[in-house]
């Protein structure tokens, strides 16, 4: 799967961006895609994930929640981050990944670490967050 990220940059504290992935066809029925981000100095962390239930099930980290909100255009085979009221900590740079899955039921935790071995990545689309 090939991954292309696109609208990060530089926003004050309190702003808005989004973010674009763009994918190509996946060759499983079952797939999770989502984002993870690296803030300076700091290991990758897990941001926003859609799972592989027909439902359309979403993680968030507990640091965005409320304020990022993950959605996906199945027809152009793009998922978005939106986010909202943006802190300082927020500036990181963020990754889009994906993983194709060989069955559909996972538990968040194991599904985010499978990522590590399994996932392919975009190139990664910087946001700072600065006044």
């Amino acid at each position: 799967v090939q991954l292309v990220e696109s609208g990060g940059g530089l926003v004050q504290p309190g702003g808005s961006l989004r973010l674009s992935c763009a994918a190509s066809s996946f060759t499983r029925p079952y797939y999770a895609i989502g984002w993870f981000r690296r803030a300076p100095g700091k290991g990758r962390e897990g941001v926003s994930f859609f799972g592989t239930s027909r439902d359309g099930s979403t993680y968030y980290a507990d640091s965005v929640k409320g304020r990022f909100t993950i959605s996906r255009d199945n027809a152009k085979n793009t998922v978005y981050l939106q986010m909202n009221n943006l802190k300082r900590e927020d500036t990181a740079v963020y990754y889009c990944a994906a993983q194709e899955l060989p069955y559909g039921t996972w538990k968040w935790d194991v599904l985010i670490e499978r990522f590590q071995a399994y996932g392919s990545w975009g190139q990664g689309t910087r946001v700072t967050v600065s006044s």
